[in-house]
């Protein structure tokens, strides 16, 4: 029965996706960069649907997900990865894309996507108290926030280009929280506290240096305009 109690939840789920969304926006902003314009707002459609779908499904699972060993850590790391592979691979939008960009845009964003929810599923799970109904909707609700956000980064991406790195850095930053977090690690950081903010610096540098060398060496620089 709908109540206050019920209304409450779904407003909390709510404000927890948006907060959780904004990396999601960058993700697919990034990612849907490179495709023509005729492609883009399909391809942000069908990478947002799926990656949703696949965060309703995360959370359903999200208590034994989390205790499998390691995977915070394989997932940071694959989530660094992603970060510095949108910096090096992004082109100017005059060139001409394939078929295969496109389903290759949609599988980095529900990848990003499935990698970036694996540390706040529990939050969602925890805000429904097992009421899967309440997560959908309110999952269902984010969606026009996040695509309109994602169109948002995107145009302000082909005015500023230079502006991949800093999308790319907030990625690397999350990776590196995403890192510090794993529960195999939390001995370490405990007696070393300050390794967590070294290792956060440590992956933005790798994104955005590294990712600047690796396109000047390819002859493809962003410039500031």
């Amino acid at each position: 029965m709908f109540n206050v109690e019920t209304f409450t939840s779904i407003l909390f789920i709510i404000g927890i996706d948006i907060v959780l969304g904004g990396d999601n926006a960058v993700v697919i902003a990034l990612a849907c960069r490179n495709l023509p314009e005729s492609h883009r707002g399909k391809a942000i459609m069908i990478g947002t649907a799926l990656a949703v779908g696949l965060r309703i499904a995360l959370t359903i699972v999200a208590v034994y997900l989390l205790m499998l060993p390691f995977l915070l850590i394989v997932g940071s790391l694959f989530l660094l990865y992603i970060s510095f592979k949108l910096v090096i691979d992004s082109e100017s939008s005059e060139t001409i894309h394939s078929k295969f960009s496109f389903w290759g845009a949609i599988r980095t964003i529900v990848i990003a996507d499935l990698i970036m929810g694996l540390d706040n599923v529990l939050a969602i799970a925890g805000a429904s108290e097992g009421r899967l109904p309440l997560v959908v909707f309110g999952l269902l609700i984010s969606i026009p926030i996040i695509v309109w956000g994602s169109r948002m980064i995107m145009h302000a991406l082909d005015h500023f280009p230079v502006l991949i790195y800093i999308g790319a850095g907030i990625l690397a930053l999350t990776s590196g929280r995403m890192l510090t977090s794993a529960a195999e690690l939390k001995p370490f950081f405990y007696i070393y506290p300050s390794m967590e903010w070294l290792i956060q610096f440590t992956f933005l540098i790798i994104v955005i240096v590294g990712g600047f060398l690796v396109r000047k060496l390819k002859g493809n620089i962003i410039y500031i305009q």
